[in-house]
């Protein structure tokens, strides 16, 4: 009876505040945290936040009895709800995901795996020393690392764990130099093709055979490169080349896609490391000499990033947990993720595009490999919301115009294959936003090949 009284006695009040509280908070994340991009997601949380603010006004007036059935109500319900929470928080049936794990369960026989790629790399370790997480360049950019080497790859001779988005880990055996290649082409005396890109030329997802090297080297019959690591930008890619390009390489293939590679150029250009290879064209870092150093480094980041982050999902998942976010995305499915959609939003609006540096970039890559006597190709990928929402991409005309500019050799990948499609979303995983799936990378190197072989 005392518990009842006290809490009939802060019922009215406490819906009071936490309605208020609801209300501001789902103002800050539509018109603040989101700068008004969400607002029509949001209308929902409003709508409720102000029915909620209307009961408890009413509350007040309403009598004893009644606010104990409510309060009862009220317990049986929070009860309820944290009950199926934590049946999806911690049993893990993740509702971003099931229809893509439907769809892959219904087409395979087999199961979606859940694991996180540090759950993964645990359970894989115990009976493998030679397995690790990919770690790229681009996350050593984003925690400030300044000091040389700067790798421009990952750890070499190990098996390395990617990305799931097909429903299964990939997973690749790195070469000397730590890239995603079969460590004999670099012992091949002509190399046809040397690839440069980000996570679309790293081979995102799919295991090696299935990538666009992998394809271009089963369909010319001869040695194919691949320097792309996941999250590369411009500047990393010019690196790259002046770190690794050897002198028997026929053709150099420039792979830009169109979702971040301006984004990512903006946080090279402050890297002091990488803005050396902009400013003296004789700087080197001498990588091919550094990679027991590298491989060191890497080693310890990724144990660290490892402890690191069990400690911060086991915080995000309480925090999510404390939110009932499983709940609420089933009733409300969220928009775009945050960071993707402004990423495709800068590429739309080619807003504040760094054009200068990445002119400068393309044009110092077509000397040096002018120098090295190979051929530059410029590849251009699109991404999926080019196909999914009323898309005016300002950067492609950029782009292209700078690439003509310099006579470098266009090839459209979304003219040449994707606009060729009946349905363009059935080269992504499920037709949902991410990499390309196995076909798309097949038929991004089908054109690659038409458009190059000699």
């Amino acid at each position: 009876n005392l518990l009842m009284n006290l809490l009939k006695k802060i019922f009215s009040p406490s819906i009071l505040l936490i309605s208020f509280l609801l209300l501001i908070y789902t103002f800050y994340k539509s018109e603040i945290f989101f700068g008004g991009g969400n607002r029509n997601y949001y209308k929902s949380y409003y709508f409720i936040s102000l029915i909620f603010i209307f009961f408890s006004i009413i509350s007040f007036f309403i009598s004893s009895k009644i606010k104990e059935y409510l309060i009862i109500l009220g317990i049986s319900l929070v009860i309820s709800l944290y009950s199926f929470e934590g049946y999806f928080t911690f049993i893990k049936p993740s509702i971003k995901q099931f229809s893509k794990e439907r769809l892959y369960e219904d087409q395979t026989g087999k199961k979606w795996d859940k694991r996180s790629k540090f759950e993964l790399y645990k359970d894989l370790k115990r009976n493998n020393d030679k397995i690790n997480v990919i770690y790229t360049p681009e996350a050593l950019i984003e925690e400030k690392y300044s000091t040389v080497p700067l790798p421009l790859s990952g750890l070499s001779n190990t098996n390395t764990i990617n990305c799931n988005e097909n429903g299964y880990y990939s997973i690749y055996q790195s070469d000397r130099y730590g890239f995603n290649n079969p460590d004999y082409e670099w012992s091949n005396e002509e190399i046809e093709y040397l690839l440069v890109g980000d996570s679309f030329t790293h081979g995102a997802c799919v295991n090696r055979g299935k990538d666009i090297s992998s394809v271009l080297r089963n369909l010319s019959n001869k040695s194919v490169l691949n320097l792309g690591m996941s999250g590369n930008g411009p500047l990393i890619q010019y690196a790259t080349l002046r770190e690794y390009l050897n002198t028997n390489v026929r053709k150099v293939l420039w792979i830009y896609f169109e979702g971040n590679d301006f984004y990512n150029l903006k946080k090279e250009i402050n890297n002091n490391i990488l803005a050396s290879y902009l400013k003296d064209i004789n700087f080197t870092q001498n990588l091919k000499l550094k990679q027991n150093e590298i491989d060191s480094l890497l080693s310890n980041l990724i144990i660290e990033k490892h402890r690191k982050t069990e400690i911060n999902n086991f915080v995000f998942e309480l925090i999510e947990f404390i939110k009932i976010s499983n709940i609420r995305h089933l009733i409300f499915p969220p928009p775009e993720v945050p960071e993707e959609k402004q990423r495709a939003e800068l590429a739309a609006r080619g807003t504040s595009a760094p054009e200068v540096e990445f002119k400068k970039i393309l044009k110092l890559t077509k000397e040096f490999a002018n120098k090295n006597n190979s051929k530059l190709y410029f590849v251009y990928l699109p991404q999926y919301y080019r196909y999914t929402t009323d898309y005016n991409n300002a950067n492609y005309n950029l782009v292209k115009n700078i690439v003509d500019e310099l006579k470098i050799t266009f090839i459209d990948i979304h003219e040449k294959v994707f606009e060729k499609e009946q349905n363009p979303l059935k080269l992504f995983p499920f037709e949902k936003n991410g990499h390309y799936n196995i076909n798309g990378y097949k038929k991004v190197a089908e054109t690659i090949f038409k458009f190059t072989k000699d």
